[in-house]
């Protein structure tokens, strides 16, 4: 290839890159103009706790995902005045995957979490996002199932898992929302 035509292609991607340079704004930077940074806009968001009865172990995991969410959107256990109210509801299921062969029990199982979620301007009261989200994660049970506390750790850590991945798919569509405003 000659030297004019490599001159000519890096010329063209300069070019493109100069046009586009303009575009790009760092989602989480400081705005000059004086609206308020994405920060700011996530810590306006309320997290009433989710509704499961008390003492069920549903109950745990909408207590993980909102302390999780809390800690994602404000950095502490509580934002600033708030704008917006974030609903959250979710079911879980488990599913086995291998059964072991010589006890008929499963060796290891999926567990799932489906949530919805809708974001409420408190001003106006009206829902200006809904979404959902899923979470699966695979867990073994440890043992010949024999270990009866190992399987409920593992268990219970696949909860833990499910839920911060439920948190971080909220999040990440609530900057989306404040960032471009839909």
């Amino acid at each position: 290839m000659s030297l004019a035509k490599i001159a000519a292609r890096l010329l063209v991607i300069a070019a493109f890159g100069a046009l586009t340079a303009g575009c790009f704004q760092p989602m989480y930077a400081a705005h000059t103009d004086g609206t308020p940074a994405l920060r700011e806009k996530l810590m306006g968001v309320d997290l009433p706790p989710v509704d499961k009865p008390n003492g069920a172990r549903d109950a745990r995991l909408g207590v993980e995902i909102r302390n999780l969410l809390a800690f994602k959107l404000y950095g502490a256990a509580t934002g600033m005045p708030p704008t917006h109210k974030l609903v959250i509801r979710f079911g879980t299921s488990r599913s086995s995957l291998m059964l072991n062969p010589a006890t008929a029990l499963p060796a290891s199982e999926n567990y799932n979490i489906d949530a919805q979620y809708n974001l409420i301007e408190i001003v106006s009261n009206k829902s200006v996002m809904t979404g959902t989200t899923f979470s699966r994660v695979t867990y073994d049970m440890p043992g010949q199932q024999m270990q009866r506390f190992a399987r409920q750790r593992a268990f219970r850590e696949a909860e833990d898992r499910a839920c911060a991945e439920i948190a971080e798919n909220i999040q990440t569509r609530l900057a989306s929302y404040f960032t471009a405003g839909s």
